[in-house]
């Protein structure tokens, strides 16, 4: 009978870790989707409102749910509310963009539908994790008595903040911070903002609190970041896919999801599409050479989603100008996302 005991013991601490089931299928048997657009950038020089959200979505996204089979639930875009639309510094307008992403997930939803974000770009990364962090009934910030958010409070106790774990597929890092940045925009730094790693007062402001544990991203993609990110990225706890992982789907893909699923409560995956391969991003300011293909990203994006802690996918950097290649590459990329869950 020991002898038993010890063998039900060790196979449980080999088997695959895929963590507490999530219910995304109604009796109908379609996937519960919740689609929301985020149109704000960060951007100090450029406009504040991109429309490359608009264009994923009208393109035809909800007849391609509706042949995927899944039910959209809600459909709803971020907008700044009327009290804040006077604030001003484009940093601090995303943060409150963010704090809104963030209400529109958490408030939504008790763990039952999959998210699907149309993004600006990496901004909108801080709302998406925020969200996330505070899904289910009672883990909303407190308020005040006026019913006011109280921002750096966290609900702890039996309803503590979820811990949520980054897959960010990129061609870049967005791990730069004021001190080590080339480029001097914010777009560069979101991952390290998620992480704590600067630009506090903006994260808690969007409602991520705590920030995430390096021990908690992944980096997939990545092949065109400066020099002093590199450094960063690798004296952190960040582990990375390479592109050569995402186009055959290696053990190392499986072995991080394992790693996340047993270390995290839910898991977001950010894809910003510049981690294409140029032939799909004609006139895309940040296409760059050696990306896997959307074929090749989208069966990458499956496997990732067989994983039921996988609970939501941001598709960033549609231009609202691109090419219909473009357009059908980021569908081909929320279908892979689609049929991982499926198969759960």
């Amino acid at each position: 009978m020991k002898n038993l005991a010890c063998l039900v013991l060790m196979l449980l601490l080999f088997l695959p870790v895929t963590g507490a089931a999530q219910g995304y299928v109604g009796p109908d048997g379609k996937v519960k989707v919740v689609v929301i657009k985020d149109p704000y950038s960060d951007s100090r020089t450029g406009p504040e409102i991109l429309k490359g959200s608009d264009h994923l979505e009208a393109g035809g996204l909800s007849g391609l749910l509706t042949n995927l089979g899944c039910d959209i639930v809600k459909t709803a875009a971020v907008k700044m509310p009327d009290e804040l639309e006077r604030e001003y510094g484009e940093w601090s307008r995303a943060s409150h963009t963010n704090r809104v992403l963030n209400k529109i997930i958490s408030e939504s939803d008790e763990g039952e539908h999959f998210f699907i974000g149309l993004l600006s770009g990496s901004k909108s990364l801080v709302g998406m994790l925020g969200g996330l962090q505070h899904l289910g009934p009672g883990r909303q910030p407190i308020q005040d008595s006026r019913g006011r958010d109280i921002p750096g409070l966290v609900r702890l106790g039996d309803r503590k903040p979820l811990k949520v774990g980054l897959v960010y597929v990129d061609s870049k890092g967005a791990f730069n911070t004021p001190e080590i940045t080339l480029e001097g925009n914010m777009g560069g730094m979101n991952v390290a903002v998620a992480a704590g790693l600067c630009s506090t007062d903006l994260r808690i402001q969007a409602g991520l609190d705590p920030h995430l544990s390096t021990k908690y991203i992944v980096m997939a993609g990545l092949r065109n970041t400066n020099p002093y990110a590199d450094v960063a990225i690798d004296e952190s706890f960040i582990e990375r896919i390479s592109v050569d992982d995402i186009k055959s789907v290696s053990s190392n893909v499986h072995g991080q999801m394992e790693r996340l699923s047993r270390l995290t409560d839910v898991i977001y995956v950010h894809v910003d599409l510049s981690v294409l391969d140029p032939a799909e991003l004609p006139g895309h300011p940040d296409a760059y050479p050696g990306g896997p293909s959307s074929g090749e990203l989208a069966a990458f994006l499956t496997a990732l989603f067989k994983y039921e802690k996988a609970a939501a996918i941001g598709i960033a950097s549609m231009q609202e100008e691109a090419e219909e290649i473009t357009l059908q590459a980021a569908y081909r990329l929320i279908e892979g996302a689609i049929q991982g869950v499926k198969s759960r």
